[in-house]
């Protein structure tokens, strides 16, 4: 059973009526007021979902802490290792031992949405992804995040790896509240890399009036996932939608549940920490079939997909800018900081990025040296580079 809630008594007149009165949502959303946490409308807010990119704003706020805390710096290298080269797209592609500045490397990751540069931020910040992961859900806990859970940095798919819409609202209510400083890096509507021009997967930056972020995601068992925010008159709203069936899609859904927001006076309505929990909190939805298995490679991506039926509705959110974009330069290369803490022994040299050794399948390793497994095997997406000193 689907649950959809609208405080819709505190509702002024017409606009409480077209709210009440419009199509029932089909996925998890919430939408709210970023400065009061004051919810506006909420369906299945707290059903468990596949947070694919959405991941890496979990990787922004534990970077931006370890950044607070004296950890990293912005000009910190960030070094790519084999196993974060080896991620699969979307991803920047840099060879292995390939350097970057941490700003560069956070912009990346939000921007391109880089599966590999998340993974490289997650070891070097970190220590490890098994490691991050820990302070991934660690901050999770102490944010009341309590329907989630994440086991690598980029949110590549793990049934492991699941969140809920009420938990990323009140990520982001965190990430724009404790670290003002970035909120600009959400609304960048391209990156240049030399030649290269990267564009924002975001469909409503750059086309949604006061759009200014934040993040989508997608992987075939998620769906098209996104949080988009907008700022009006001093008031800045925030739609999670997740569960989409394309990227434009997800973009129209978010718009629509925006303009609901703006058109509403601010209420006195539920905030997200006091929101209780309701309907099913554990099961998660997988929707690999219907969106991977039923439709073409070109619709399975985060690119909006090009509109080939020429008769067929367009959207705004399809079209390009009607306007040059704006774009940040980034690449390799400037990072004079100090290096991550993470990748330092007590004496202060830097582990290195080499593959732990195994005993020969043949030969029986000799007694106390079999390995020792933790954790279960599906939360495993490829080798860790091992810490040995150079």
């Amino acid at each position: 059973m689907r649950y959809r809630h609208f405080p819709g008594i505190l509702l002024a007149g017409a606009v409480a009526l077209a709210m009440l009165a419009g199509p029932a949502l089909a996925n998890p959303t919430i939408v709210f007021d970023l400065k009061s946490g004051r919810i506006l409308q909420h369906q299945d807010a707290f059903k468990r979902w596949y947070p694919a990119s959405l991941t890496k704003l979990m990787t922004a706020y534990v970077t931006f802490r370890a950044i607070a805390a004296g950890e990293v710096q912005l000009d910190s290298p960030i070094k790519v290792t084999k196993h974060s080269a080896g991620e699969p797209p979307s991803k920047m592609g840099f060879k292995p031992g390939s350097v970057m500045r941490l700003d560069n490397a956070l912009k990346m990751m939000l921007v391109k949405s880089a599966n590999d540069i998340a993974m490289a931020v997650g070891e070097n910040v970190g220590g490890s992804q098994a490691a991050f992961a820990e302070r991934m859900n660690a901050e999770a806990r102490r944010l009341g995040m309590t329907g989630s859970h994440f086991v690598n940095p980029n949110g590549l798919y793990s049934p492991e790896q699941y969140t809920t819409a009420r938990d990323l609202a009140l990520l982001v209510m965190a990430i724009r509240k404790d670290f003002p400083q970035y909120v600009p890096w959400f609304s960048i509507e391209g990156l240049a890399i030399g030649k290269k021009q990267i564009s924002n997967y975001n469909l409503l930056i750059g086309r949604y009036p006061g759009a200014d972020g934040m993040k989508t995601g997608f992987v075939c068992s998620s769906g098209f996932n996104m949080i988009g925010s907008a700022t009006r008159n001093g008031r800045t709203l925030v739609a999670v939608v997740l569960g989409e069936q394309s990227a434009v899609s997800r973009a129209e859904t978010a718009a629509r549940l925006l303009d609901q927001g703006f058109a509403t006076a601010q209420p006195n309505w539920i905030t997200i920490a006091a929101l209780p929990a309701y309907g099913d909190t554990t099961s998660v939805n997988d929707l690999r079939d219907e969106l991977c298995r039923k439709k073409p490679a070109v619709e399975q991506s985060e690119a909006a997909a090009p509109v080939g039926d020429k008769e067929a509705p367009k959207s705004p959110y399809q079209e390009k800018l009607d306007h040059v974009p704006t774009l940040v330069a980034v690449g390799l290369g400037g990072a004079t900081g100090p290096k991550p803490k993470a990748m330092l022994d007590e004496t202060g040299q830097e582990y290195a990025d080499v593959p732990l050794p195994t005993w020969r399948p043949d030969v029986p390793p000799p007694p106390g040296a079999e390995p020792t497994v933790v954790g279960s095997a599906t939360a495993a997406q490829g080798d860790e580079p091992a810490k040995v000193l150079n």
